[in-house]
């Protein structure tokens, strides 16, 4: 069984997407159809982190890491789920919080946090997701992981404008996957494997991404 961690990208107004404050919105625009030309054809536009995406170094780090750069063996690996469901709006996500699943913890492991927001994608209170403290992510990186994922719009506070947590991820050249969805489902599967391949965009600082579960041993 395949589990698909991605949202959507669309322009429906039955189907409004969550945006990053400021960031750009998605367009799409048929440029050639059936049968007026051969073939159908879309000119897409949007930002490098609309939608599930995921954030190079470069992000925040000025000579960091961009996504056409960043080793791709580090974006797919064995899956840890942090199940956090239990925080409410805004709430801090603390290492005590995940502490209990330090012992998995280690290089290579990507870290999914599951807060159960993305229940609320495209709804006014997505961006009221629970956030990660400075010191969980302080200990993250010293157990050697490098990539972590979150079903919210950012691992930060969004009323935070320094976004402390990108800064130390980030700056310990590590990969944050944002806006995935159905983190939950992962916890059904046994060793479960996730991939968070970006686009190959030259010096970008991040890229959508098809981000995608399965268990090590389906395929």
């Amino acid at each position: 069984m395949m589990i698909d961690l991605t949202h959507t990208l669309t322009t429906s107004p039955e189907a409004p997407m969550s945006i990053w404050p400021g960031h750009p919105t998605l367009e799409m625009t048929k440029v050639a159809t059936i049968p007026e030309q051969i073939a159908n054809v879309t000119l897409i536009s949007l930002g490098s982190h609309t939608g599930t995406h995921i954030d190079a170094p470069n992000h925040f780090i000025a000579d960091g890491l961009t996504v056409d750069k960043y080793d791709l063996t580090k974006l797919v690996g064995r899956a840890l789920v942090v199940d956090v469901r239990g925080k409410k709006a805004r709430e801090v996500i603390t290492w005590e919080d995940m502490q209990k699943w330090e012992g998995d913890m280690h290089e290579g492991v990507i870290v999914l946090i599951c807060t159960g927001w993305s229940q609320y994608w495209g709804k006014d209170n997505y961006e009221e997701h629970p956030f990660m403290d400075l010191d969980a992510a302080k200990k993250l990186m010293e157990t050697g992981v490098r990539v972590i994922g979150c079903d919210t719009l950012s691992p930060d506070n969004v009323c935070s404008p320094e976004c402390p947590v990108h800064k130390v991820i980030l700056g310990a050249g590590g990969m944050i996957a944002e806006n995935l969805r159905g983190i939950e489902e992962v916890l059904g599967l046994k060793d479960p494997v996730v991939s968070l391949l970006p686009l190959k965009l030259d010096s970008c600082d991040g890229s959508p991404i098809r981000a995608i579960a399965w268990s090590a041993g389906d395929f």
